[in-house]
């Protein structure tokens, strides 16, 4: 195999859940090739530099292997090598995602009603008319 279309080898090395949210990320920009955007059609090769941002995370790889089927995580991992930079990155960003828990917890249960008024209010208060 020569080449493979980007949103196929996202679905199938496991960034996105679907192949159409893997080619939606292309069309919206957040997946870039070599420091080009890719759109979903895009061909890559073994050794080309992807960039991938999700809702929660950034990555940069390096394409290992293609294959055009989904495999277990374990098969799919084996696809890329994620660069050093960006997994030190990740990490950094998942110890902030932590500390930020412990300083603002979330509240311990559903508002009550008397709650859910005052955040309404808050809220049309807030508004620009």
């Amino acid at each position: 195999m020569d080449g493979l279309r980007i949103d196929k080898w996202l679905w199938a090395a496991r960034f996105f859940k679907t192949r159409a949210l893997a080619s939606r990320a292309c069309a919206l920009g957040r997946i870039q090739c070599n420091r080009q955007p890719a759109k979903p059609a895009r061909e890559v090769k073994v050794g080309d530099l992807l960039h991938i941002r999700t809702d929660h995370h950034e990555f940069e790889v390096e394409i290992l292997v293609l294959s055009a089927i989904r495999g277990p995580g374990a098969v799919a991992q084996t696809l890329y090598r994620e660069t050093e930079a960006s997994r030190e990155l990740r990490i950094k960003l998942a110890e902030q995602r932590k500390a930020m828990i412990d300083i603002a917890p979330a509240p311990p249960g559903r508002p009550s009603k008397r709650d859910r008024r005052r955040i309404i209010q808050f809220r049309d208060r807030q508004r620009p008319d």
